[in-house]
Order: structure tokens, then C-alpha cells, then sequence
């Protein structure tokens, strides 16, 4: 994006006298104190006759800032460098603002989903993230990083598989029965499919759940196909019965900007560029979500409770609960709502909560939170520093402790420094830093029928997910389960690489590996999926 503060765009003789200033100055002799003093002002920012100071083109700096990859740390500490990174830097919105601010606000702007803001909406959304446009962006960093918002991503659902390009396309395969896959038929398709009537809408995040799927788009609008509910009731609130086989604009979200949604068995919940977090069709009486509303309800609804001044940068569904990763100033923690059976929760018991509470235990062993993955029946957080903390039931092994014990706070699991969680249904994969995959819990299923890596009560390294040139950044697996019939669902999992190549592997039988399988075959080890993801 142009920055439209920069001087080079209207005045390129800045750039000239810029690149020219050294020439123009004629040698000069100093003793050495002299030079000494010099470098002194010069580092500060002050004028020195015959030097080239840093103030001799803010504009351009600016730009460089602008255009870097510098996150908020990195533009706090340069503001704490000298006070020429301190003082106002007089340059529009805000003539008061020094160089680092103006070059967040300027980062701030060149996403589609701040810039569409009011000037009256931006300046709500830096004082709910503390009254500066560093914390701002490093509230749409988290949300970009969580999600891999402008970045290749993969899902696996139930049966199906969604797949979102760097371009926002969308590809499609596994199970059609009830339209999931969006491409206008309910049949089942054994190979990625382009999403062709979503041509011109460019897709940052998908969600899959039983037999439905939800689409964002970067300019905040969502789209749903398969079976036309939100939570196991239609959109006019009659039990789900009827389908929509292509994508379909959900009208009562269309006053909010949606950046990420999520579906569970008994619900589905959207996440504002605001923070602010909205619920559909909550289940039962007891565990709705923060909003008295009946449980066939199918409009938005805002969850309120403890996060009605906090800020939420991520949502993550499981089958009957929510986790939500919240942002503030003093950093990151995690909240829960819904059902609390096998203390998938995190607050020490295992009651319902019907609105969001905070996971206390992060605060009291000082963890901080970077990211949330909510299983069926478990739950993962990876923190800052790289551990993996897991909780809940521990079917499997899938809590990696070595046991099939249940947790009921947050607790750290022994593997190598991480960059990615996923936790499925009765399993939860970890990407190393390194880029190797690691699993634990019941893997029959999601890595292939493979006897030897059929379970996993501690960390072990996925060999068949493992390259010499292959470093894998995203991995997702099948979370949810056949609450329609309370059974369980085949599970699969897709892989992404660093270079964009695609794996899948584990259960197969309806094309949602990509490939149509042999006769009397279920599943596949690790293979690499034919898609485009440029």
C-alpha cells in the first residue's frame, strides 16, 4: 500500500537530495572530541551542521518503518532508542505522534479490515487496546498469525476438507451429502474442487463442521453451505432439515465485520474486528452463552459477561464448549464457556459455565497465552515461550501426559519447543520448531491405520510426516463428532508446508483426502494432495 504520508510520492526532489546530501558535502577535518560530540548528536537526533542528521527526511523513514516487518515490540524499543523516535514526528493523522506510533498506525491501515474502519471506529478500537496503535496492531497481528489470515490454510471436518489459497480461492472435497462443499450438487468429490461462484470474494478463514461449512471474507462478510443452520436449527429456527448447496451470505451478520468464525456440535460463533464475539443456537437451557435467549435463537448474539470491555483475538469450538484467547495490554489470557464434563473447561471442577470465565491457572504459574485449539472433548493452548499446556478428557493419550487421566487445569506436556497446536477429536498434533510434527492420542485413524502409530500416551514423532526439505507450518484434524446419532467420526488430518505443498491422510472412504481410495480401503498414510495453493 502507498503510504499516504510519504513525501517521495508528491516530491521525488526529496528522494534526489536525499540519495545526493554526501556529495554535496565537502570533506571536512574534526579533532576527535569534536567527532565524538558529533556522533552524539547525530545518534540523537539533533542538528549538526555539516552532518547528515536523522531529521533530514522523516517522510522516508517512515515509509521504511511502514514498510518493514517490524511487530510492536520492535517499534516500542526504537522509540526508546532516542528522542528523536520520541518526540512528534508532525506528521497527519495525528501531529503529535512520534515516528514508531505513526508507523504502526500506517501497518494498522494496510489491513482491509481496519482500513474500511469510521476515523471514529479506529480511535474506539486504540483506546479498548490501551491507547496506542502499537497495541493495535499487535491485536490484528494475533488475529493474522492464530488464523493465517492472507496465508494458505487448511481444514478438516467431518467428512470433508476446506482448503483457503494465499488468493482467498477456495477448494473443496470429501462428503456432499448436504451441499458442505459448496459447489452447487450433493455429490461427493474425490479431489479438491474450485469453489467457482465465489469468483471475485476473496476467502481469509474457513470453518467446517457436520455436514455445514462457513466461509469469511476480507471484507467481513460471511457465507455458510450444507445443512442451513448455525447449531442444529435452520435459519428461520425450525429443526435443520433443508440444505444449501452454494455459498450463501448470512443476511443478520451483515452489520458486523466478521474477521474468524467457528463451529461446535451445538453452535457456531463469529469474532469481530472489534474483539466482540457472537454466538448462534446455543443448546441447552443451561449452557447458553452469556444471552438468555431460547436455543433455537439463530440470530447473532452477542457474548457479554467478563469480555464485555475485553478484547478477544481468537475463538476456538469444540463440541459443547468455547475457548476464547483474549487481548490486553498487560498480554494475552484465555477465557471458557459451555460445558464442563472431564474439566475440558480449565478452572479446576467440572461445572457448566453459561458465561465466559477466565482460565485462572495461566495467570497463577505466569504463562502467557499466544495461541487456543479446541478438541471434541479436550483443550490446547501454546504460550509465548513454545510450551503446549493441555486439559480436559484424556481419551487416548490425546492430553499427552502419558496417561488417560483427565485434567482439569491447564497442564504443560514435555515436548519440544512448539509453533503450532490442533487438537481433534481423540488426538493433538504439535508442529516443532523445527517444522516436524509430533502427535499424541489415538492415531488409527488420523495418520493412516498405521499399527505402530495407532496410540500415543506421550509425544512421538510422526516419521511419515517428516522430510528432508519439507517444514511444515499448519496442521489441522477432524474435531467434531455425529451429534445427529452421538457417535464418533472417521478422522483425517491435512498438513500444510512452508513451501505450500499439501498432505492428508487417515480415514478416506468419502474423498476427503483429496483421492478416491482403493476397493475395501479406509484410510491412507501421508500423501501429498494435487492443489494449488499459490
Amino acid at each position: 500500500m502507498e503510504c499516504p504520508m510519504d513525501a517521495t510520492a508528491s516530491n521525488p526532489a526529496v528522494v534526489t537530495e536525499f540519495h545526493n546530501i554526501v556529495n554535496d558535502v565537502a570533506p571536512r577535518s574534526t579533532s576527535p572530541d569534536r567527532e565524538l560530540d558529533l556522533a552524539k548528536r547525530h545518534f540523537s537526533g539533533e542538528e549538526a551542521v555539516g552532518q547528515f542528521p536523522l531529521t533530514a527526511s522523516p517522510s522516508i523513514l517512515l515509509h521504511v518503518l511502514s514498510s518493514s516487518e517490524l511487530d510492536p515490540k520492535d517499534l516500542a524499543a526504537l522509540e526508546a532508542t532516542c528522542k528523536f523516535f520520541r518526540n512528534p514526528a508532525k506528521f497527519p493523522p495525528d501531529l503529535k505522534l512520534p515516528l514508531p506510533e505513526l508507523a504502526a498506525f500506517d501497518m494498522c491501515q494496510q489491513r482491509a479490515m481496519f482500513k474500511t474502519m469510521k476515523p471514529e471506529e479506529k480511535e474506539w478500537l486504540k483506546q479498548r487496546c490501551g491507547g496506542s496503535w502499537k497495541l493495535v496492531l499487535g491485536y490484528i497481528l494475533v488475529g493474522e498469525k492464530n488464523c493465517r489470515r492472507g496465508k494458505s490454510q487448511v481444514t478438516a471436518g467431518p467428512g470433508h476438507s476446506i482448503v483457503v489459497t494465499t488468493n482467498g480461492d477456495v477448494y473443496s472435497f470429501g462428503m456432499n451429502s448436504s451441499g458442505q462443499l459448496g459447489l452447487g450438487d450433493t455429490e461427493d468429490k474425490f479431489k479438491p474442487c474450485l469453489i467457482r461462484s465465489l469468483q471475485g470474494i476473496r476467502i481469509t478463514q474457513a470453518a467446517v463442521g457436520l455436514k455445514r461449512t462457513m466461509l469469511v471474507s476480507n471484507t467481513g462478510s460471511v457465507y455458510v453451505f450444507g445443512i442451513e443452520s448455525f447449531g442444529g436449527y435452520s435459519l428461520n429456527g425450525t429443526a435443520a432439515t433443508d440444505y444449501v448447496d452454494s455459498p450463501k451470505v448470512v443476511e443478520s451478520l451483515k452489520g458486523i465485520f466478521v474477521v474468524q468464525a467457528t463451529i461446535g456440535a451445538l453452535f457456531s460463533a463469529v469474532l469481530s474486528r472489534e474483539g466482540r464475539v457472537y454466538t448462534f443456537s446455543w443448546g441447552r437451557d443451561d449452557e447458553r452463552l452469556g444471552h438468555q435467549s431460547d436455543y433455537t435463537d439463530v440470530e447473532p448474539r452477542l457474548v457479554s459477561g467478563p469480555l464485555e470491555n475485553v478484547l478477544v483475538a481468537q475463538i476456538s469450538a469444540g463440541s459443547c464448549y468455547l475457548l476464547l484467547l483474549a487481548y490486553q495490554p498487560t498480554g494475552m489470557s484465555v477465557y471458557s464457556v459451555g460445558c464442563g464434563q472431564g474439566g475440558k473447561l480449565g478452572h479446576g471442577n467440572k461445572n457448566n459455565e453459561g458465561i465466559p470465565q477466565l482460565i485462572a491457572h495461566f495467570g497463577e504459574i505466569n504463562v502467557r497465552p499466544m495461541s487456543i485449539s479446541a478438541g471434541a472433548w479436550h483443550a490446547t493452548v501454546l504460550s509465548c515461550d513454545g510450551r503446549v499446556f493441555t486439559w480436559g478428557w484424556g481419551h487416548c493419550g490425546c492430553l499427552g501426559h502419558g496417561d488417560v487421566q483427565e485434567r482439569m487445569i491447564p497442564t504443560a506436556v514435555e515436548t519440544s519447543k512448539a509453533v503450532h497446536v490442533s487438537a481433534g477429536q481423540y488426538s493433538t498434533f504439535v508442529i516443532a520448531d523445527n517444522g516436524d510434527v509430533y502427535f499424541f492420542g489415538r492415531g488409527s485413524y488420523v495418520l493412516g491405520c498405521q499399527d505402530d502409530e495407532d496410540e500415543a500416551m506421550a509425544p512421538k514423532l510422526v516419521t511419515s510426516l517428516t522430510g528432508p526439505n519439507e517444514r511444515f507450518v499448519q496442521i489441522s484434524s477432524t474435531n467434531a463428532w455425529d451429534w445427529h446419532n452421538n457417535i464418533t467420526v472417521p478422522s483425517h488430518t491435512v498438513a500444510l508446508t512452508e513451501s505450500g505443498k499439501l498432505y492428508a491422510c487417515g480415514a478416506g472412504s468419502t474423498g476427503q483426502l483429496g483421492v478416491k481410495l482403493a476397493e475395501g480401503k479406509e484410510g491412507m498414510p501421508p500423501f501429498q494432495v494435487d492443489v494449488d495453493l499459490a
